[in-house]
């Protein structure tokens, strides 16, 4: 029987896919995914069959895939960054309940909260979060939560999906929530099509961030109360000086 390869194809879809994300690709006959994603890597692979759906269609894109191995094609189930976070990892097992006899196997990839990471400087060097502001399957009052006991707890938080024309205010008001526990003078920092053409990318205090627009190819990073701007780079300190 022929496997579903759920895979990470990184922020880029390039320079940061990995070797093992490359080679399953280009052993699968088929690839399924997002158009979006499948449109990143179109031109690398023509050979191949592809199929595609439109968001809010995962559990559709899933059966596609489990159908396509059923019938005894390898095939990639492709996403962006991390199958496993915030990606199609989770549903493809939960939809693989209906196709017993095929074996799915998960590829991983960076997430963007590295990606984005490694452009800023090293913000992630301690503990953090990572929360996304999509309410889309997540209520509002539950995210409200997490971010309100992250910033309660100085984690560093990493948002994903931080707006969007329907969620305009979002990261605004997720400012705002954190600055209840957080200096207005945190560092923080957004990239944005990390990895991609036209990456970009910010530092700014908190205060500020909570008057950036931002889009939903952003990533933000809110520091910790030791986070600091070094030479133009946001830096979390562990504290192995003091060890």
């Amino acid at each position: 029987m022929a496997k579903v390869y759920v895979v990470g194809l990184g922020p880029g879809a390039d320079q940061q896919m990995t070797r093992e994300a490359h080679a399953v690709i280009e052993r699968c006959p088929v690839i399924v995914g997002y158009t979006v994603y499948v449109d990143l890597v179109k031109e690398q692979y023509p050979e191949k069959v592809f199929l595609t759906t439109p968001m809010t269609q995962e559990v559709k894109r899933c059966k596609m895939a489990l159908e396509e191995a059923q019938n005894g094609r390898d095939t990639a189930m492709i996403c962006s960054g991390d199958a496993g976070v915030y990606g199609m990892a989770g549903l493809m097992y939960e939809t693989g309940k209906e196709y017993p006899d095929v074996d799915i196997k998960i590829v991983p990839g960076i997430t963007a909260a590295n990606g984005g990471a490694a452009v800023l400087g090293a913000p992630l060097m301690h503990d953090f979060a990572v929360i996304s502001l999509s309410d889309l399957l997540t209520p509002w009052e539950k995210i409200e939560r997490r971010i309100k006991a992250a910033a309660m707890a100085d984690f560093v938080i990493c948002l994903y999906n931080p707006s969007s024309k329907k969620r305009r205010d979002y990261l605004k008001k997720a400012c705002e929530m954190m600055l209840e526990y957080k200096s207005p003078d945190t560092i923080c920092g957004t990239v944005r099509n990390i990895g991609r053409d036209g990456e970009k990318s910010h530092i700014m205090t908190l205060g500020q961030l909570k008057d950036t627009e931002v889009d939903m190819f952003t990533t933000v990073f809110i520091g910790n109360e030791q986070t600091m701007e070094i030479n133009g780079k946001m830096v979390t300190p562990r504290g192995y000086r003091n060890v």
